[in-house]
């Protein structure tokens, strides 16, 4: 990645996200015809409602295409006020200036930072040696619910993982721009993750591995073999999002991800 994240680069990283949460969306809404799925595109960002407590329930992209208007920041407002929720939005440190002009207006809380890093595919790819006994393929249409069960035993640390578990991971199999992948131990499911595809850009998503395969480079060997196939699929950049100073970002680090920026997760009272 380029020491300097400019603004254009920015741009891309940030609408290859809001397009990552419209395809979610979209695939929640043939996964669950019956949830209160809604998208709006709004100020150069996406608006994005799938159902009570969704983690994609918010706007991102915002500002990043030029100034946000005091009439698109009413809409993202009566989006959310309609669906009976606060506004949650994305902050990227290179949006247009007016974006934070329209926040200091409001109440809003700090709910936390999201480290956005990149990887130029192949410049900025470290080859790191893999165990001998982790495989990494991608995953087949057939192995859905495999993998679905898999990154949620992951996700949740036991192998009962509950439904709103499932279900959250389900569309990181099942979106229209997602390509995953599963690891194997020995043959064993152990961990997996998708790559979540926009206009040259693939965002690493859905990563978990099972407790009982941790500390053994599984997510090493995910990052790798997503890294190859980014490139094989065309694509030019690479991005992930993580807590800052978590173990995901040490181990992205380890294989050429560097932090673009850190963006601000903002929520209205």
């Amino acid at each position: 990645m380029p020491e300097f994240c400019s603004l254009e680069l920015a741009r891309r990283l940030e609408t290859a996200h809001a397009w990552r949460g419209v395809e979610y969306a979209r695939a929640q809404a043939i996964l669950h015809p019956d949830w209160p799925v809604s998208i709006q595109a709004i100020g150069g960002g996406y608006a994005v409602y799938v159902v009570p407590g969704s983690p994609v329930n918010r706007v991102t992209g915002l500002g990043m295409h030029g100034p946000v208007s005091t009439a698109s920041w009413e809409q993202v407002g009566a989006f959310y006020v309609q669906r009976g929720m606060p506004i949650r939005v994305d902050v990227c440190p290179l949006a247009d200036h007016s974006l934070l002009q329209l926040v200091h207006r409001h109440t809003y809380r700090l709910e936390g930072f999201l480290n956005v890093l990149a990887c130029a595919v192949p410049e900025g790819i470290v080859s790191l040696p893999c165990p001998p006994d982790v495989e990494v393929s991608p995953a087949s249409r057939a192995e859905g619910e495999l993998w679905i069960r898999t990154t949620a035993q992951g996700f949740a640390g036991t192998e009962a993982p509950p439904r709103e578990t499932l279900d959250i991971l389900a569309p990181n199999f099942y979106a229209a721009n997602a390509v995953p992948f599963l690891a194997r131990v020995g043959g064993e499911p152990a961990g997996g993750g998708s790559l979540l595809l926009h206009d040259g850009v693939a965002e690493f998503g859905g990563d978990s591995t099972r407790p009982a395969f941790r500390q053994r480079g599984v997510q090493t060997a995910l990052l790798q073999a997503r890294l190859a196939a980014a490139r094989g699929l065309g694509c030019d950049l690479a991005m992930l999002l993580t807590e800052p100073g978590s173990d995901s970002q040490r181990n992205a680090e380890r294989v050429g991800f560097r932090v673009a920026y850190t963006k601000a997760l903002l929520a209205g009272d």
